[in-house]
């Protein structure tokens, strides 16, 4: 299965290096722009029900920007893009494989296209009858 979802990118706020604050106690906490972003792409991807995808899942995001100067690293998006979908559908993180996509540049209202496929593979009861019964004609022949 896959889905794919595009969502305006809201700027820097949401890269590793932007997206977390830190209080006067000296904790972190998410900063509120990176929230709205990934409440935004909770209410996106929550009609798709991942948590029914076969694991691990592939994400891969792509970007659509304005310029050279306000198009970011894409992997720095993962960490804020990934934990969204963990906090929505409670997989852990460890389950998700993270790609680059494309990175455009010269487009006027900038957004991100987050594609994500269940990539398990479950072997069907045909391939598992076929891996099992050499093993049993084997023994067979040897008694």
């Amino acid at each position: 299965m896959i889905e794919s979802v595009k969502i305006p990118y809201p700027g820097s706020h949401i890269s590793v290096n932007h997206y977390l604050g830190r209080n006067k106690h000296g904790g972190y906490y998410v900063k509120p722009e990176a929230n709205v972003f990934k409440e935004e792409l909770q209410w996106l991807l929550k009609h798709c029900h991942l948590e029914d995808f076969e694991l691990p899942l592939e994400v891969k995001c792509s970007g659509w920007f304005k310029d050279e100067r306000s198009a970011p690293d894409l992997s720095n998006l993962s960490k804020v893009i990934l934990d969204s979908i963990q906090e929505l559908t409670g997989i852990n993180d460890r389950e998700f494989r993270w790609h680059d996509g494309e990175r455009c540049i010269g487009f006027k209202d900038p957004y991100l296209l987050i594609t994500i496929k269940g990539t398990g593979t479950t072997p069907s009861p045909e391939a598992t009858e076929s891996t099992t019964s050499p093993s049993k004609d084997k023994s067979k022949g040897k008694v």
